[in-house]
């Protein structure tokens, strides 16, 4: 028994001083494998692009639904109202009065109040809740999330030095928009950042997108001024028997709503019922297309929409990586060899 206590006593103490196997050395890379880990990260950047994607197409489509909504709830309803034609009517009249020298058209000024209208309506509750640029800002940082969680498997694949890998990341600009320089970042500074909105790159590249955004009007903006130029000729026409003159001033010292009633009620209540139905679903189905192509440039514009900044971010990083890989070397064809012509010699008679 003491001898079996003694065999395993030792056994346990032999145990004891074993050590964890050491992980293996780190590889030395061969430009060979540079150009697959390369291969990988440009794998790697397109598949967070795929799954940026498809956040921001789903997110948009829950931004689409909450304004058709509301268009549908708030802005219609409002618009094809009694009471607010009559108030555009009015609004109708001062713009024709107003129409000096220098002066915008009425239907345009009219477009420009229902722009104001449908935003203030509309477009600036939903995007209390969510808005195109916060989903392009999000699908930024999605991609930067994505692409970084892959590296770990890619430098296990191919045991590669982390030092030599950060280096490389190092050399890849992600975003340049310099100068100065501190509108320029490499792949590697996005990837290390604790917090992308403290890198003033970052903060450039949604500048940048934003300014892209901005330029020119939005799809909705266009249906509306089509709707505002119908709405100008039709209630313009109201104000034909009693002179635009006459009508704004009779409005003048009244209450608003004997003000309304009295100056700009083009046509009664009566044949505003009856026409209400075909006006909402001329509406509708403006806004509606609208709404649709304004959805489609918003996912499809590669300069300004919500997949903008993925689409800068990952050509910037793939093209990088493509241009930095070795170009084969292409084989010379051999010559043809030349056919000799016997020199003919003449022999002497």
């Amino acid at each position: 028994m003491p001898l079996l206590l003694l065999c395993l006593l030792l056994a346990l103490g032999g145990c004891a001083g074993k050590h964890p196997p050491a992980p293996p050395p780190a590889a030395v890379l061969t430009p060979a494998t540079w150009q697959r880990i390369d291969q990988d990260l440009i794998d790697a950047s397109v598949g967070a692009a795929g799954s940026a994607n498809d956040y921001a197409r789903r997110s948009m489509r829950v931004w689409k639904d909450q304004v058709q909504q509301r268009t549908e709830s708030e802005f219609i309803p409002w618009f094809t109202g009694y009471w607010t034609q009559q108030w555009l009517t009015l609004k109708v009249a001062w713009y024709k009065l107003d129409s000096g020298e220098g002066r915008e058209p009425a239907q345009k000024r009219l477009a420009l109040y229902l722009q104001e209208q449908y935003h203030e309506r509309v477009i600036e509750p939903v995007a209390e809740q969510i808005n195109p640029e916060g989903i392009r800002d999000r699908a930024c940082e999605l991609y930067v999330q994505l692409l970084g969680q892959q590296l770990p498997a890619i430098i296990a694949r191919y045991n590669a030095p982390p030092e030599q890998l950060s280096q490389r990341l190092n050399r890849i600009p992600a975003i340049a928009l310099g100068p100065p320089d501190a509108r320029n970042a490499s792949l590697y500074q996005l990837l290390r950042a604790k917090s992308l909105d403290q890198q003033p790159a970052w903060q450039a590249m949604r500048q940048h997108l934003h300014e892209q955004a901005s330029k020119g009007p939005g799809q909705t903006d266009v249906g509306l001024s089509s709707v505002a130029t119908r709405a100008s000729e039709k209630l313009g026409a109201t104000l034909a028997p009693r002179g635009i003159a006459s009508a704004v001033a009779s409005a003048v010292g009244k209450v608003a709503g004997a003000m309304i009633s009295v100056a700009a009620a083009g046509y009664g209540m009566i044949t505003h019922d009856r026409e209400q139905p075909q006006m909402v679903e001329q509406l509708r189905v403006i806004l509606n297309v609208a709404l649709n192509q304004e959805w489609q440039e918003l996912m499809e514009n590669r300069q300004s929409g919500a997949m903008a900044g993925v689409y800068y971010l990952s050509g910037q990083v793939e093209d990088n990586l493509l241009a930095s890989a070795p170009r084969p070397v292409e084989p010379v064809e051999p010559q043809a060899e030349q056919k000799q012509t016997p020199l003919l010699i003449r022999l002497p008679p």
